[in-house]
Order: C-alpha cells, then structure tokens, then sequence
C-alpha cells in the first residue's frame, strides 16, 4: 500500500482524501529535518508546504518516493529539476488559492490608494483628517501585471468594473490576450503602467528582478504591489525610490526577510524594513494574500486531485 509522508501540517482534509483514496498517512509534528532523512525511503509521496526543502540529498534518500505534493503555489523548495530528472511528479495547487490572491491584491491596492489604513489608524487616534486623506482613483489608469497565470489573471479578472485598463506580460506565455487583459511587451509595460502588480515565482531569474535599475525603466511614477514573493524585489532599492518619489506608495504582503517556512521574519529588523514600518505610504499584510478560510480547503482538494490523477491504480 503506497504511504505518504506529512512534512509540514495541512488542512485536516488532505489526509482524510489521501486516506479514502487507499494512502497511508504519516505526520510527526515534531521531526527535523535528520529525522526526516531516516525515514524517507519509506514513502511514495511527500506533502509540504515549506518547512523544509526538499533538495538533492533528500531526494537521493527517497528511493521509493512517485511524488512530491506542495500545498500551495511556490516550489522554490523543490528542486523540481532534479525530482523529475529521477521520475518523481512534482505538484502543486495554485488553483486553490488563486481567488484568494486575487481578491486580496485587490484589496491591498485599495487601500493604498484611499489611505484606508491609515484614516483608520488616525480617527482611532482622535484624529479627524479629510484633505490629507484624499483617494486616487482605479478608473483610467493602466494596471501592469508581471505573471499571467493562476494568480495575475485571477487579479485581472477582479478588475474589471474598475474601469481601468489592465495590460500584462509573462516571459514564458504567449497569445493569452483575453476579456481581462491586453498581452504586450516588457517595453510597453514600463511605458503604460501606473500601476504595477508581480505575479511571478521565485527563481533564479526572479529574484531581486525588481530592483534600482528595473524601477527605474518605468516611465511614470508607478504604485507597486508585491503579492508573489518577497525576494523578486530588492527592499533596498525599493525604500531608495519611496524616497524620491518613483514609488508613490507600495503594498507589500511578502517581504524578503521571512524565513524558509514564511512564518516569521528572520534575525533583527533592519533599516529598510523600519522604513516600509514607519511608511504612511506603505500597506503591510503577513504573507496572508492566499490564506483565507476558503482557499485552505480548495487547495486540499486541488492537489488531492493532482496526486489521484498521477497515481491511478498505483495506491
């Protein structure tokens, strides 16, 4: 009987699956990363968030392993190259967070562009400010989406009533002009945007893709939104044109101090951190854009799925 092995703690609902569907489930809270490595070899599956990566030596480890299940969208935990190299299927299920990200990034520029965080946080303070808090608009500006896939068109889809015009562009998609989007070039992206939302994984050609010199391509001064992950843009660089005014203002729901597992952020605080924290120009959320009480069960079923199509008759 094929048996999975539970890295990381999911929804109740994947080992419930699982097990209807023939796989025996293993979880054990408290195991690092050794303690993983002694036992892998027993498995056919592995499910993860990302509490670990999962890496060349493990993998060499897992001599009977038919698939790797990420909860979620990000594999930069996987080496998928390497996994598949050695016949093992590598699944993931932004499918089921996908409203939930949309939604949010929604959500996050609304709020940096209506002041909305901070009114509150000011008429909690017994402060009644109208002028100062004064709202820009959604209606005819050009939303540039970096990424059109599960999450970028499910941000594109959720536009649409705003009146705005909403152009995208994916390095590695072509022809998906649809009634949410308008594909164009890189070139054109940094000509037409006002506002900028990255919808991209993090890879080797990802990170740190926003920086000093890719910002300052863009031909107006544009608001960004990071709902992807938080080491495509480099926060250094970003505070820098905060400052001169390049960034008008920026929502961020990753940031490129979390830790491995996006539970925490990693060592001391520093300086340009402190400044998107003392920023009224900057809206915070924790790395929460997919996380919502729906997506939690959409994405058990998703991959569920996944892991059902991949092993057929082999449970």
């Amino acid at each position: 009987m094929s048996s999975v092995l539970f890295i990381d703690s999911v929804h109740p609902l994947v080992r419930q699956l699982l097990t209807e569907a023939g796989f025996v489930c293993d979880f054990f809270p408290d195991f690092k990363r050794n303690d993983f490595l002694a036992i892998v070899d027993r498995y056919t599956g592995i499910i993860i968030r990302s509490k670990i990566a999962i890496d060349k030596e493990l993998i060499d480890r897992a001599t009977q392993l038919k698939f790797i299940g990420r909860v979620g969208a990000g594999m930069e935990n996987i080496d998928v190259g390497y996994a598949e190299s050695r016949g093992i299927r590598c699944l993931n299920s932004p499918e089921g967070n996908r409203d939930a990200v949309g939604e949010h990034t929604l959500g996050l520029l609304l709020s940096l562009l209506n002041h909305i965080n901070r009114a509150d946080r000011e008429i909690r303070n017994g402060t009644w400010l109208r002028e100062e808090n004064r709202g820009t608009e959604i209606m005819e500006k050009t939303v540039g989406i970096i990424g059109y896939g599960n999450m970028g068109s499910a941000f594109a889809a959720r536009l649409q009533g705003f009146g705005a015009q909403v152009i995208s562009w994916d390095k590695y998609k072509k022809d998906y002009s649809d009634g949410n989007t308008r594909e164009t070039s890189l070139e054109n992206l940094f000509e037409l945007t006002d506002i900028l939302s990255l919808h991209v994984p993090l890879t080797e050609e990802t990170t740190w893709m926003v920086d000093d010199l890719f910002l300052g391509r863009f031909l107006k001064n544009i608001w960004l939104i990071n709902t992807a992950r938080g080491k495509v843009v480099r926060t250094s660089d970003l505070v820098k044109n905060l400052e001169s005014g390049k960034v008008l203002g920026a929502a961020l729901d990753v940031l490129e101090y979390e830790d491995s597992s996006f539970e925490t952020l990693s060592g001391s605080l520093p300086p340009e951190l402190n400044y998107l924290v003392g920023s009224d120009r900057v809206v915070l959320t924790p790395h929460i854009a997919g996380w919502t009480h729906e997506s939690n069960v959409k994405l058990a079923r998703v991959l569920v799925g996944k892991i059902r199509d991949t092993m057929g008759n082999q449970v």
